[in-house]
């Protein structure tokens, strides 16, 4: 099976997964003239896509595939309904297709209704874990997006977080601005650099790194908390990462 990310808007990612035989799965397409554009490119043959939320960036793009596949299968939270998703999955919920076993667990945060798709090694996470970072509480609360992180800090390192948009570079710079000593964060934030000025990708990345790189991971761990004491007394992990998501959006 084959991963490949079609770029669109400033910085989404679309995400699919694709077959020797051409068989392929659209994961978020918020756009559908790219999506299209890659299949006949490829000459890919769509058997379904998976909807994270209801967010337009990441569903615009499927009536318009609906209407060149009419028959194509599209799952997707409940607060997807009204954006073309025809089987509506929930928390625990499992989907067969293309030979995998994905998993659906809920993720509230982002949104209330938000899920993510998993089948080893992949995590299709929408907009809830980013590369370094942590989605923008919409709808949800700190306590929902905590516990949205624990889920899926539960999952084997080598999972491959196939997160829907460049933010990586972004998400470093607050987090230097939070620990700006860490050694692991200056290595990881230079070579991110180097990739960004040429355009180049920095997804999917892997659980494994994101546990040494991404700090609202790390609310639970007592050297972090000793490193930013400086900042704030607060201690309690599901704090913590209320502390820094606030201040992320100050950033």
């Amino acid at each position: 099976m084959n991963l490949t990310s079609i770029p669109a808007f400033q910085d989404n990612y679309i995400w699919v997964l694709h077959d020797e035989t051409g068989k392929c799965l659209i994961v978020d397409p918020g756009d559908a003239a790219p999506v299209q554009k890659a299949i006949e490119e490829n000459d890919w043959h769509p058997e379904g896509i998976l909807l994270t939320h209801h967010h337009q960036d990441h569903v615009g793009g499927v009536k318009k595939l609906l209407e060149n596949y009419p028959d194509l299968p599209v799952w997707g939270p409940q607060e997807t309904q009204d954006k073309g998703a025809n089987r509506i999955v929930a928390d625990g919920d499992r989907v067969a297709i293309l030979g995998l076993e994905f998993s659906v667990f809920a993720t509230p945060g982002h949104t209330l209704g938000h899920i993510c798709w998993y089948a080893a090694p992949w995590l299709f996470c929408g907009d809830t874990l980013f590369s370094g970072g942590c989605g923008r509480l919409f709808e949800g609360t700190p306590e929902q997006m905590f516990l949205s992180f624990q889920r899926i800090n539960q999952l084997p390192e080598q999972t491959l977080i196939c997160c829907a948009h460049e933010y990586t570079e972004s998400n470093l710079a607050f987090a230097l601005s939070v620990l700006p000593e860490d050694v692991d964060l200056n290595s990881y934030y230079r070579k991110v650099k180097e990739l960004r000025v040429t355009k180049q990708k920095t997804l999917p990345s892997t659980l494994k790194t994101e546990r040494r790189i991404n700090i609202f991971l790390r609310t639970e761990d007592s050297d972090f908390i000793k490193q930013i004491k400086n900042k704030t007394n607060l201690q309690q992990p599901k704090q913590l990462f209320a502390w820094l998501r606030a201040a992320k959006d100050n950033f």
